[in-house]
């Protein structure tokens, strides 16, 4: 039997799975778990998700131990324009633009340095997650692509282009993106894109010196990401110990590039004005294992799957120089990443 009539099986089932492949490779991995239990993660080996708003407690894995595990060459498909259509109304993007403008007014005012603010987008559109998957890795092939399904937690896919951390033993590597362009217009990067993105980088750096050594720290340079490009830099250096990794996490989870900075009033901010439950989007998924460490990505340009429509999730950083209408339409052009593959 294929692994895709196997996972179409899991489906037909109400059992867990996830499909997912790392930049860059050619390869799809698959876990197919053979119980419908809920596990949460305590450290074991599998694939790791956790939400936006993470206690210790709400992280899940679907655990190696647990499922039969699957390689396969990853089955390259033509992209496609999507004719699915918002079910969106004038009314959230007049949401969207006014909570940005209330945002700007807090930090003039000193609440806060800068804040990730989001939008959920409904699309009437009912896909073949399978299929779309296959799609979506073919056309981002520098991002971490996945597909995630759990009777109990819903199905979502994504094409992220954000590490959160990875380690290989000891050593580590993170980066800190922020700032959006599109790549067909870009030419330089402005003030508050320069700023958005240092705001990162120093959290990083001082969330991590304290419980690492020999930390390098790359220049600021231009990442594409599909038809977006981002400012990136790259941290590494090593832990002082691999039982430290997960608490590494746990200290960078969520970063300013999601949330915003200082983090408590950030979130404070995001709760009382978004006006939904983010769920996993700006939460993490990835590959974990206890004794070599492991390969974690923020989740960003990713997608809830339900059985008559599509949930598109986009987010940008506001800052003081932030303008509403821009900032409104860099989260039409980041929702294509999705809408584009459907």
């Amino acid at each position: 039997m294929s692994l895709i009539q196997k996972t179409k099986e899991q489906l037909a089932n109400n059992l867990p799975f996830v499909w997912c492949v790392t930049p860059n490779s050619e390869t799809l991995c698959a876990l197919l778990q053979k119980t419908d239990e809920l596990h949460l993660f305590k450290d074991q080996d599998g694939f790791v998700i956790a939400p936006f708003l993470t206690a210790s407690e709400e992280i899940y894995v679907l655990p190696n131990a647990d499922c039969d595990y699957f390689e396969s060459e990853l089955a390259f498909v033509d992209e496609v324009r999507s004719d699915a259509t918002s079910s969106e109304n004038a009314n959230a993007q007049m949401h969207f633009e006014s909570i940005v403008s209330k945002a700007v007014t807090a930090i003039e005012e000193g609440s806060f340095d800068k804040v990730v603010l989001s939008r959920k987008i409904p699309l009437d559109k009912t896909i073949d997650p399978l299929e779309t998957f296959h799609r979506m890795a073919s056309t981002y092939r520098n991002a971490f692509c996945y597909l995630f399904s759990h009777p109990k937690l819903g199905t979502w896919m994504g094409a992220t282009p954000e590490q959160l951390i990875k380690f290989t033993d000891k050593q580590f590597e993170t980066v800190s993106l922020a700032g959006t362009q599109r790549k067909d217009y870009f030419r330089d990067w402005n003030t508050k894109e320069i700023q958005e993105q240092q705001f990162v980088t120093d959290y990083i750096l001082d969330s991590l010196h304290k419980d690492v050594q020999s930390l390098k720290v790359t220049p600021p340079e231009t990442a594409e990401a599909g038809s977006l490009v981002h400012l990136k830099t790259t941290i590494t250096g090593e832990v002082f110990s691999t039982k430290n990794s997960l608490q590494l996490v746990k200290k960078l989870h969520p970063t300013p590039a999601v949330c915003g900075l200082p983090k408590d009033t950030a979130l404070d901010f995001i709760r009382a004005n978004e006006g939904y439950d983010r769920e996993f989007y700006t939460g993490f998924v990835g590959l974990w294992n206890a004794s070599r460490g492991g390969n974690l990505f923020v989740n960003l340009r990713c997608m809830k799957v339900t059985p008559n429509k599509v949930y598109v999730y986009v987010g940008c950083g506001i800052t003081k120089d932030s303008s509403p209408e821009a900032e409104f339409l860099e989260t039409e052009h980041k929702s294509m990443t999705m809408r584009n593959i459907l």
